[in-house]
């Protein structure tokens, strides 16, 4: 079955482009449009979409406040967020993976990836490409822990091997860079990464990758 798509976005210009290449994939379907969060809540309520392509900076309500409600313990259906950011990232951004979106992709990205990206957190995995989150991590470097607060006592609950992965995890490798790098399986390290989002309760790479950063396991620039 095509994967649902609601387009989330206060520009009509930039919902009727991302229509035309997302309707050009046979795997994808759009279902509808909203032009701010309060919309996109009633859209997802009554399409029950699989991914919502969600803008931040929107009237009446932004992209994370509507992605919380989507994501959150009361949301209405199983949808995925996959937040939309300007090229020079939006200081919104951290709270909006906060919030539960899945990943973020640049608005000025290639179609190719647009439609990979929705792909991907269509399946349950997280988009966070490494080129736009070393982006992400120099632009709030400052707001991040130094790496000399006291680590979490939740850390104490992963093995070495799976402090590794979280780690390269965090600088956002693939599974299979990351087993790579380790020299193992790209199984074995599936396995690891289910491990530690599941001891630390975390939902997926995403809120691992920002977990790592405000613990203070990695520092920015390391």
């Amino acid at each position: 079955m095509a994967i649902r798509v609601l387009l989330v976005d206060d520009q009509p210009l930039l919902r009727t482009g991302f229509r035309m290449i997302l309707e050009a994939e046979q795997d994808l379907a759009v279902v509808g449009e909203a032009g701010d969060g309060l919309q996109a809540l009633d859209q997802v309520r009554a399409l029950q979409p699989d991914v919502v392509l969600m803008d931040i900076r929107m009237p009446r309500m932004d992209g994370v406040e509507a992605t919380r409600r989507i994501t959150g313990p009361a949301k209405d259906g199983p949808a995925k967020v996959l937040v939309l950011t300007t090229f020079d990232l939006d200081e919104y951004v951290v709270e909006a993976l906060r919030a539960g979106a899945s990943g973020f992709l640049l608005k000025d990205a290639p179609a190719a990836e647009l439609v990979q990206a929705i792909r991907v957190v269509a399946a349950g995995e997280a988009m966070l490409a490494p080129s736009v989150t070393r982006r992400l991590l120099d632009k709030y470097a400052g707001k991040l822990p130094s790496g000399e607060e006291p680590v979490p006592d939740t850390l104490h609950q992963l093995t070495d091997r799976e402090v590794e992965v979280l780690k390269l995890v965090a600088r956002g490798l693939s599974n299979s860079e990351i087993a790579a790098d380790l020299f193992v399986s790209e199984t074995t390290v599936k396995t690891h990464v289910g491990h530690v989002l599941t001891k630390l309760g975390l939902r997926d790479r995403v809120q691992a990758a920002v977990y790592a950063y405000e613990s203070g396991l990695v520092r920015p620039g390391a």
